[in-house]
């Protein structure tokens, strides 16, 4: 992801102190996307820390622009950091195609990621009758619904369908 780095003209350079949040999860939807340019941020899904960027050039507040949703997660610096701010990230992505092809590309490979992970547990699993064995079902359901409808988690509404 350093090559969005070549890219970020037009982005306001912000300094972001150990602690500090960048984006909260459930948080509306600013439409503003960001790049580590460098230091170490720190992403949490309900208070557990589910992964932990330190590539400069990483994009994220990402999937809340694409999808026009809340926050899907929190962002804080673990450590002082550096990070390029993208307002309109949208016009940001049209003008620079290159930067939508990376982020795409990027994207691309998460999704691979957990549907590899995904598969491998489905084969584990496969006949031992207990939750896991509906990771088919989960895999299913991440081609066949319509965008908007998946609403990924544990605490989630049984989807009738299934």
């Amino acid at each position: 992801m350093r090559a969005v780095l070549d890219h970020c003209t037009g982005g306001t350079e912000r300094q972001v102190m150990a602690g500090t949040s960048v984006v909260t999860e459930g948080g509306t939807s600013s439409g503003h996307l960001y790049v580590l340019v460098e230091g170490r941020l720190e992403v949490l899904k309900s208070d557990t820390v589910v992964a932990t960027i330190t590539e400069p050039g990483a994009v994220f507040g990402e999937m809340s622009v694409l999808l026009g949703l809340p926050h899907t997660a929190t962002v804080r610096a673990s450590s002082d950091s550096v990070i390029y701010e993208f307002e309109d990230a949208a016009s940001f992505l049209i003008q620079r195609p290159e930067v939508a092809l990376l982020l795409a590309r990027t994207l691309a490979q998460r999704l691979n990621v957990a549907n590899t992970y995904l598969a491998d547990l489905k084969r584990q699993y496969a006949g031992h009758g207990t939750h896991l064995a509906m990771v088919g079902e989960v895999l299913q359901s991440m081609i066949n619904l319509p965008p908007l409808e998946v609403s990924p988690g544990s605490d989630r509404q049984s989807d009738p369908r299934m």
